[in-house]
């Protein structure tokens, strides 16, 4: 475990061994190094999380900090997806920061305005022109830090081909050295190998070892985002979640409340307009290997709009918990390899059996135009014809809607030589 921030280190933040493009070297491949042997290593359902802990792990060495978490998120709606949370912030303030992160999407280095900016990096002192004691406009100083004794915090985007796939996030008490730019640079440097590092772990794929729940269940929260029920599915799926903390009992794993809190806000700026105003949703990777969505849906209370009494469900919310969709599946694959737009217009149109003349039709292109995208798209996914990337993404990634027994409930392919028997609803649910 890395020093404290606030106890003397012997190794300063600011360096003085070497330059910081010596550091920044140093930091890369150790990550580096690291990394390619979780890889080659780690079960692939939890790989991701293995890489963040790494990315962690190396920066906290160079950089240290009193209070820190590495965050997976879903790079399609930059919502958590799991982490690593052990020193990182107390339960008992999550609420307030996903309203303000997820909901309010309120600060100057909130993740969306980090994504977007050029620099990965972003310390919250510089951001507001070092002025954080005393600016009560700054409500993530105001109602996060501050009230922990925190001083400052860091953090960085882990960021590769256009998307981001995971956010590290280091804090410093009150008294302890501060950040400096120095310690900004370095960690900036650490964002492109870990944020490829977790697109790789994203890519690694798993075979299923039994058979999962093949429909979603519900979790009940009331407003201030206590379960006051789920369902046996929907505990397993939370259960299974990438999150290296104690799931509170009460309000489920940060995912969920992230989600929960989004909607929340969502439903009450846009009161009276039509359902889909008030539903949001997320995708989270499990330790099994699957991926999960979590849809939510909030009613208001009487009063906020149109909506039943107390004991028909209203100011609660309801979450959706079940395995995610072949559609939803393809995109985070596609995201994954790096494709572009356009390109993933075409590798769907591939893997749904379309011609080069039908996607010629369907996008208004030229053939030639169509086999330029193809040859990126086998470049990228490192394959070498149509069949191969057909078989890439659905024997590699399991997509559901394979037909080839034998398959588990959700589609996904068994390990060669397990015939485990099927009952008569799995038996139907994987005929052509």
């Amino acid at each position: 475990m890395p020093r404290p921030a606030s106890e003397p280190s012997p190794e300063p933040a600011a360096g003085r061994s070497g330059s910081l493009r010596a550091r920044s070297g140093d930091l890369v491949d150790a990550f580096e190094r690291r990394s390619r042997r979780l890889l080659a290593t780690a079960p692939a359902s939890g790989a991701a999380l293995e890489v963040l802990g790494a990315a962690a792990g190396c920066l906290l060495r160079r950089v240290p900090a009193d209070v820190w978490c590495g965050v997976l998120l879903d790079p399609a709606t930059l919502l958590d997806t799991g982490g690593r949370h052990e020193q990182g912030f107390p339960e008992r303030v999550m609420p307030r920061l996903f309203e303000i992160e997820h909901a309010e999407q309120a600060g100057v280095d909130n993740i969306r305005a980090l994504s977007r900016r050029t620099e990965p990096a972003s310390l919250l002192s510089l951001s507001t022109g070092r002025r954080l004691e005393g600016l009560e406009d700054n409500v993530y100083y105001r109602d996060i830090l501050r009230p922990e004794g925190l001083a400052d915090e860091l953090r960085v985007a882990l960021r590769d081909r256009g998307h981001c796939w995971g956010l590290l996030v280091l804090c410093r008490a009150k008294g302890a050295v501060p950040f400096s730019p120095a310690d900004v640079a370095l960690a900036a440097r650490l964002s492109t190998p870990a944020g490829r590092a977790l697109r790789q772990a994203f890519l690694l794929g798993g075979t299923d070892l039994g058979d999962t729940p093949d429909a979603p269940g519900l979790v009940v929260l009331d407003r201030n985002g206590r379960i006051r029920q789920a369902t046996p599915t929907a505990r397993h799926w939370l259960g299974q979640i990438q999150e290296s903390r104690p799931a509170g009992e009460e309000t489920g794993p940060l995912a969920l409340q992230a989600v929960a809190a989004r909607v929340r806000t969502t439903a009450h700026e846009n009161a009276g307009e039509p359902a889909p105003a008030h539903s949001t949703r997320s995708r989270v990777r499990t330790h099994s290997g699957h991926w999960v969505t979590l849809h939510a849906t909030h009613l208001p209370a009487p009063g906020d709009g149109e909506g039943a009494g107390e004991d028909a469900g209203a100011g609660h919310t309801y979450v959706s918990v079940g395995l995610s969709q072949p559609g939803e599946l393809a995109a985070i694959v596609l995201d994954a390899y790096g494709l572009s737009a356009r390109e993933r217009q075409v590798a769907q149109r591939v893997l749904v059996g379309r011609s080069t003349t039908e996607i010629v039709d369907e996008l208004a292109i030229t053939e030639d135009t169509v086999q330029d995208h193809l040859k990126k798209i086998f470049r990228k996914a490192d394959v070498h014809s149509r069949r191969e990337l057909m078989e890439e993404v659905f024997f590699h990634h399991y997509l559901p809607g394979l037909v080839q027994p034998p398959l588990t409930t959700d589609g996904r392919r068994r390990p060669r030589g397990r015939t485990t028997p099927q009952s008569p609803a799995q038996e139907r649910s994987i005929q052509p």
